[in-house]
């Protein structure tokens, strides 16, 4: 896999060290990439024992906490990435919100929580990501869209998530098409249930049997998958909705 060294990617969505996004700032910062991520309501600290442990990897490491349900966030996490580090090439749009609700429980205020940060947040992202690039005249660049497989399956009493997540994979495929001439790939990705915490021993047990591999999915899994998606090998790649578990997709509140 082609040397990352020298490229600077932002990850939305780093809130604890067993989540995806923790494990994509470690793949990435093994190949050398300068890291920028961001959290929200994590434990005391959090953010300087990561970075601490990311710097290890001898990379540049900052970090913000960002409510991103405010709009305005947006500006500020690329003021603060453009001041820091620079022009970032890697984009990872991690962060998200999923709650239990079902037809009888739906409702808009629900509805707007999940929307603005699964869908808006991710959206205004993406578009000042690539205006920047632009601007600054930069040659390759990769936009990862984490969602659920809402094609693959249904997700029941997750229905303002499976939605929000639904308009993830139309706005991928469509900002694809736009990016393609400034050398953007755009791509989503569908690691599946993966263990990062919430399954009990009995969910894990459920789960495990539906899974070709004899496995559930780990944090590193989708981590691999992003590290080859923002490569040179993966440059003729967008455009896709990649689910990537291996087995039928099962909600985890049924289980």
């Amino acid at each position: 896999m082609e040397n990352l060294n020298k490229r600077i990617a932002i990850i939305t969505g780093v809130s604890h060290s067993r989540g995806i996004g923790a494990a994509i700032c470690r793949r990435l910062a093994q190949e050398g990439v300068d890291i920028f991520f961001t959290y929200w309501n994590a434990d005391t600290n959090w953010d300087l024992h990561f970075k601490k442990e990311l710097k290890n990897y001898n990379i540049r490491c900052h970090s913000i906490e960002a409510d991103l349900s405010d709009p305005t966030s947006v500006n500020v996490i690329f003021d603060q990435v453009a001041s820091q580090l620079g022009i970032p090439t890697i984009l990872v749009n991690n962060a998200a919100v999923s709650t239990q609700d079902g037809y009888l429980n739906l409702n808009a205020k629900t509805l707007d929580n999940h929307y603005a940060v699964n869908v808006r947040a991710a959206c205004l992202l993406s578009v000042e990501f690539a205006r920047r690039f632009k601007e600054a005249q930069l040659v390759r660049g990769s936009i990862i869209n984490m969602t659920s497989g809402q094609a693959q399956g249904p997700m029941p009493c997750e229905l303002a998530y499976a939605a929000s997540k639904g308009a993830i994979s139309a706005f991928t495929l469509s900002l694809s098409a736009e990016l393609a001439p400034l050398g953007i790939a755009v791509n989503a990705l569908n690691p599946g249930p993966t263990d990062t915490g919430w399954m009990t021993p009995e969910i894990k047990q459920a789960l495990t049997p539906k899974f070709l591999s004899g496995r559930v999915g780990e944090p590193e899994d989708a981590a691999n998958i992003v590290a080859f998606l923002t490569s040179e090998e993966a440059k003729w790649i967008t455009g896709q909705v990649i689910n990537a578990k291996r087995g039928r997709r099962i909600s985890k509140r049924l289980v």
